[in-house]
């Protein structure tokens, strides 16, 4: 996470991106930032459902009860959707990430309204993952 924004540099830049050209390539560019997910975890276990792109996702707890999330996928707008969401829920509790609701973030980015219908329920099928990952850590 190092290499991504945090929340509001995130909005900030967004912003900044004069139109959903340049905001597609900022959104292909934070996918790019995302720490290389191992080959190992590659897996069946790490699949997201219901997401036309491969995506995996892996869930840990670190010593402080947050949550670590790595990801990948071999679409690279959909990489940097993960890398959205693991901007969104970075340094959360599993209680943080449940009572969290990253709609009015996508809200204020426009996001929802640009994605393709496919995209958008990937989107929905990533956070349906971690709110159940969470839900088990809780």
């Amino acid at each position: 996470m190092a290499d991504l924004p945090d929340k509001d540099k995130l909005l900030r830049n967004f912003a900044r991106c004069a139109n959903w050209e340049e905001k597609y390539l900022y959104i292909i560019e934070l996918g790019q930032r995302l720490t290389p997910l191992s080959p190992e975890a590659h897996t069946v276990d790490n699949i997201i459902q219901g997401c036309q792109s491969q995506v995996w996702i892996v869930m840990q707890r670190n010593e402080e009860g947050r949550i670590v999330l790595q990801g990948d996928s071999d679409a690279a707008i959909v990489k940097g959707l993960i890398a959205i969401v693991f901007i969104l829920y970075h340094q959360m509790t599993a209680q943080d990430i449940l009572a969290f609701d990253v709609r009015p973030w996508f809200e204020q980015m426009a996001l929802t309204q640009h994605l393709t219908p496919s995209r958008s329920q990937g989107l929905e099928a990533m956070i349906r993952a971690i709110r159940t990952q969470a839900l088990s850590f809780s």
